[in-house]
């Protein structure tokens, strides 16, 4: 009798455990987060969750985005995680996003003036970010630099070649935080600071978790980063410091659920994991330590890690206006490609040159060559197109080819890089002849 009982408990285990199997499986999602982020939520997810298995697929944003489109006949993904809000609204504009309504609710409706969650539901937030500077405290001491508290602070002389940051066009991280300077000081004046900054960059990386590591390693002095790149760093022990610039925003990273995913149910899991108190606090893991979405966890946050819902900092950054960014997501990046990181080099030099008859004329004013290094400066600041132009129909729509770039497209490039290579080249021309003037 006792056997037959044992036999049965194995046979309703197993049945039990068949269950799971079934009622769980594969759940995919397409991330632009690094394995530090996402294997600790892997591992809690699948605890908590037995039967699911999430599958990581490892995408930038905006080839995470492209991605989707270009398999959304036949998909095979069901969520998209990213720092991106204006990717999210990308999606939904193009139906690639389902509409859900998380089982978790009281969580807060704005972090900072953004509003956390999608009104009509296609997408929600889960942490916030806010971007900003990092450095090396050695590597400054060693070299003898101040510690950088403004986006200007990086185009001043003694930042060239020690600044890192990482192509826009390659993440979605930097081009919010591109984006915001340009939304925080205007076109004409945030174009200025961003290739002020572009004249003293030692790298561009590809990807945005290059940044952070070179100023781990003590390879670059100071990162334009997203916040929780310094914090998870301070938590390993690296030395290194944050700052947020009176110029920045904090905006919600997302998650959303694709259209038609092939795992609705794994999907509506994730999303309601996610978002409980649960999935919040390994949010504060010290390999993460993003800045949860529920204010409750920050009672068990590590001494100084900043909490948006009280410090007074995040009531007064910018509202990032995703609409804007989403009009000139493609030109701005563009822009930024072919002004600053494909013409890296001349641009520093241009820069440079700008710094010797700067310190010159610091020394023994001459008039002429003045007129002259302000000519040089202006020229590197020159835009090729107005910010009304770069959210045109006629700019945007040159942009929509995807992998397959459109003439118009290929055509506004050369044109961008022909600009950049003629003010750059006449920039240092210029310097170089106020320098001669003063000596």
């Amino acid at each position: 009798m006792l056997k037959t009982i044992a036999a049965a408990m194995l046979v309703s285990a197993a049945a039990i455990s068949t269950a799971y199997a079934q009622d769980g499986g594969k759940v995919t999602v397409v991330t632009s987060f690094s394995k530090d982020v996402t294997d600790p939520f892997k591992a809690s997810f699948e605890a908590a969750n037995p039967g699911f298995t999430l599958d990581v697929q490892n995408k930038s944003t905006s080839s995470g985005v492209k991605y989707l489109d270009e398999i959304k006949a036949n998909n095979q993904v069901d969520l998209f995680w990213a720092s991106a809000p204006d990717a999210f609204d990308s999606l939904k504009g193009k139906s690639l996003l389902a509409k859900f309504a998380p089982s978790v609710t009281g969580l807060p409706e704005k972090v900072g003036s953004y509003p956390v969650n999608d009104p009509d539901g296609f997408y929600f937030g889960f942490a916030a970010s806010g971007y900003g500077i990092m450095w090396n405290d050695r590597y400054l001491e060693a070299n003898n630099l101040p510690k950088p508290a403004e986006w200007s602070d990086l185009t001043k002389p003694e930042f060239h070649d020690h600044v890192a940051i990482a192509a826009p066009s390659r993440s979605g991280t930097t081009h919010l935080t591109i984006e915001t300077v340009l939304q925080g000081e205007g076109w004409d004046k945030g174009w200025g600071t961003l290739k002020g900054i572009g004249g003293n960059l030692q790298q561009v990386t590809e990807r945005s978790f290059g940044v952070p590591d070179a100023v781990n390693s003590g390879q670059a002095g100071i990162g334009i980063v997203i916040d929780f790149f310094a914090f998870s760093a301070q938590a390993g022990g690296f030395p290194v410091s944050f700052v947020y610039p009176s110029v920045t925003t904090v905006v919600p990273a997302n998650i959303g659920i694709v259209a038609n995913a092939p795992n609705q149910k794994g999907a509506e899991t994730f999303v309601n994991y996610l978002l409980s108190e649960k999935g919040q606090s390994v949010l504060l893991e010290p390999s993460i330590r993003r800045l949860p979405i529920n204010p409750a966890l920050y009672a068990n946050a590590p001494e100084g890690f900043p909490n948006p819902f009280k410090d007074p900092r995040f009531q007064s950054m910018i509202t990032f206006d995703a609409d804007v960014s989403k009009k000139r997501t493609d030109v701005v990046d563009t822009l930024f490609d072919q002004l600053i990181s494909f013409q890296l080099d001349p641009l520093k030099g241009a820069t440079k040159a700008i710094y010797a008859a700067e310190k010159a004329l610091a020394a023994k004013d001459v008039a002429e060559a003045r007129t002259l290094v302000d000519e040089a400066r202006a020229l590197i600041s020159a835009m090729p197109v107005t910010a009304d132009e770069a959210a045109s129909p006629q700019i945007r729509d040159a942009f929509t080819g995807g992998e397959q770039k459109t003439a118009r497209q290929a055509e506004l490039e050369q044109q961008w890089a022909a600009f950049a290579t003629k003010n750059y080249a006449e920039a240092q021309a210029k310097a170089e002849k106020a320098l001669s003037l003063v000596d």
